[in-house]
């Protein structure tokens, strides 16, 4: 399974990148403002940075909602960068969008993805990555792995190329759930994929190993 980092952090992205498990980052309008990057052309550049900082694929995503809005945005953001992927809300024009930026050879990924309908959509359209949320159908009661679960079959049994990103993923758990059904891609905060790294026998084990060495070598 493939890791991506859900930040428009430059810092973390980095961590993220030297960590060596690194394999994309995604972005949102959100994740930008909460950096303070103010402005389409400000918001453009640092898009490119985060390209030139992981040299893969980086999700950038459209604020139109209408079909034309999403093409000329769309196709500004891929004219950025050869790894920009550009991300569209899973609604019926952001779905025409999808079709035309895979006859052009524009890489997507179909966002805000609740259901298995949406997703089958999304891939008949072409889309390089369709993101399921796991965390927000959670909120509401709903089981968001499973939907992971679902996606993953569907697109294997008919045999789509697009790849099930799982997004909306707020802790360890979330990210080994996605190992178990499948998912191709899981994209997280730090913190998530760091935590991985975490277990009380490593650190027992560990502190065992040095007092050892220690009581031998002094």
């Amino acid at each position: 399974m493939k890791f991506f980092v859900d930040t428009a952090n430059l810092d973390q992205i980095k961590e993220a990148y030297d960590l060596g498990v690194l394999d994309g980052v995604t972005t949102n309008p959100s994740l930008m403002a909460k950096e303070g990057i103010k402005g389409k052309e400000k918001q453009y550049q640092h898009y490119v940075k985060i390209c030139d900082l992981v040299q893969s694929d980086v999700s950038a995503e459209v604020i139109s909602t209408d079909y034309e809005g999403m093409i000329k945005e769309g196709e500004e953001l891929a004219a950025l960068n050869p790894h920009i992927v550009v991300k569209v809300p899973c609604i019926a024009d952001g779905i025409k969008a999808i079709k035309h930026f895979s006859n052009k050879g524009i890489k997507t990924n179909c966002t805000l993805v609740f259901s298995l309908g949406q997703a089958l959509l999304a891939a008949k359209a072409g889309a390089t990555y369709v993101s399921p949320f796991i965390g927000r159908l959670d909120d509401i009661g709903d089981d968001g792995i499973d939907l992971v679960a679902k996606i993953v079959a569907t697109y294997r049994y008919y045999g789509y190329a697009t790849e099930v990103l799982a997004a909306s993923i707020r802790n360890v758990t979330h990210i080994l759930q996605c190992v178990e059904v499948g998912a191709d891609v899981a994209t997280c905060p730090l913190d998530a994929i760091k935590g991985l790294l975490n277990h009380p026998l490593t650190d027992s084990g560990l502190a065992k190993f040095l007092a050892d060495y220690k009581k031998v070598n002094g």
